[in-house]
This record gives C-alpha cells, structure tokens and sequence, in this order.
C-alpha cells in the first residue's frame, strides 16, 4: 500500500505491536525456528520482526517499509501482485500473510496464491490472517482498498485449488479491527480472548495451509 492509504486508513496503532506479540507467541509451532520466513504485505511490521527464525524477508509496496524492520529482517519494497517470484523459488519454509489478499482483485489474489506456492519448499506453509466476510460484511467495505470477498470457505478452497493443504481453518480468531478498543489492550486479554470459545467482534480469520 501507498503512503497515503498508511496515512488515513492504516495509521500507526500501539496496541498492534502488542497484538503481534502475542500472536507470535500463538502461531510459533507452524514456524521452524530454522527456516527461511517471509511475510508479505509486512506494513509496519509487527509480525516478522517477532518471528523467530535463521532468516526473515518483509515485502511490501509502502516506500516507507525499511524504517520498520527490526534489524536482522531485509526489506524489499516490491508488489506482491506481480514480483513475488523474484525472490527466489523454493527458497522458503513459511509465508506469512495478514490483511492481504482482500486487497487484490480475485484473479489476483489467486495468482499471489500460486506465486507463494513456488516460493515454498515442499512442506513450507502459508498463514494467512485476515478477514472473514461471513462475519465482517458490515464493515469489511470501510476499507476503500478492499477488491475481493473471502470467507474461511472460500478461501480454503482457492488455496486447496492451488496446492495446498489446509492444515488449521479457525473461522473466528481475532476482532476484525482493534479501532475503539479503549486505551491500551494488555497481553492477558489477548491470551484469554484466543483461548475462549467465545469471540465477542470476531471478524478476522486464521488459516494455515501447508504445500502438498
């Protein structure tokens, strides 16, 4: 995404560097702490840089990605839409994904799809985080960037269609967005909240699909 979609939909949040911290606690058995990681779409990013692992790659089209990066994470500032397979075949064990094939239009996002497909090692996995229309269709639309429609349905069959293995489908993972949370979410509530079965706001997906 450009700088002005960072500027007035995507602005800088604390409390997504907490989120991210949790989460990478949560997501850490699907990622060999040996392995190659790339995410993709990294933003401002809070994911890779908490991702244990012998080499991280963050790739997005922002200008401004390489003031983000903790050190260790090479950048590269890229669109994932067509320049993907630049970065090497078969060279990865997992690409992590969050907020971002919405963003394509479908034929699009199906080939970004099939483009990670190439980047994995047999075995590697794709985790994707992002929303799920089935329970976010009120305000999935608020995004003005958003071109494609994915439910936990759909989208485990475009990625099956493409190769892979669905490996975890949680229809129900996160609250869609973290905008009027009310001042600073601790740790402990982000813990609590994916251990219940209850999921107040839930409108974000989590899906990991491994390369047949």
């Amino acid at each position: 995404m450009g700088t002005a979609y960072h500027d007035v939909h995507l602005t800088e949040d604390p409390n997504r560097r907490i989120v991210w911290r949790v989460l990478n606690e949560y997501l850490a058995p699907w990622i060999p702490p040996g392995g190659r990681v790339l995410e993709i779409g990294a933003g401002y990013c809070h994911w890779i840089n908490g991702v244990k692992a012998a080499s991280r790659v963050a790739v997005d089209l922002w200008p401004e990605l390489s003031r983000h990066t903790a050190p260790g994470v090479v950048a590269h500032v890229l669109d994932a839409g067509t320049q993907l397979r630049s970065l090497g075949a078969g060279d990865f064990t997992t690409v992590l994904a969050s907020n971002v094939l919405e963003h394509f239009d479908p034929d699009a996002a199906a080939r970004v799809i099939d483009d990670v497909g190439s980047l994995l090692a047999p075995g590697g996995r794709f985790i994707i985080v992002q929303p799920n229309f089935r329970y976010a269709y009120r305000r999935y639309f608020d995004d003005y960037t958003h071109r494609s429609v994915f439910t936990d349905v759909s989208l485990s069959a475009l990625l099956r269609s493409q190769g892979f293995r669905i490996e975890r489908c949680l229809p129900r993972f996160l609250p869609y967005s973290m905008q009027g949370a009310g001042g600073i979410i601790h740790p402990w509530l982000i813990k609590a909240y994916l251990r219940s079965p209850i999921k107040p706001r839930a409108g974000q997906m989590l899906i990991v699909a491994q390369k047949d």
